[in-house]
């Protein structure tokens, strides 16, 4: 069985996961700066403003190291409503 999800589909559900990121960043009192300095591994500070904004799909890998930065479940990252309200 095979899904396929549009261009729209993706761009807007990379937008949603960006918005839970930069949420749960928010609301641990932390600037994008502090979340790489956290994060296993090199990572620069633009690359979380794009996933942030939903500009580029990241990793799983990089999904992890963001959750441990965060002190979060990795599925926290991915929590979203696709409901259309």
């Amino acid at each position: 069985m095979t899904c396929q999800i549009s261009q729209v589909q993706k761009s807007e559900i990379l937008k949603l996961v960006g918005k839970r990121i930069k949420e749960l960043r928010e609301s641990k009192g932390l600037s994008q700066v502090e979340v790489v300095g956290r994060m296993q591994g090199e990572t620069d500070p633009t690359n979380i403003s794009r996933i942030e904004s939903g500009r580029t799909n990241p990793t799983v890998y990089t999904l992890f190291r963001m959750a441990e930065a965060l002190e979060v479940q990795p599925s926290e990252l991915i929590k979203i409503s696709t409901a259309k309200d």
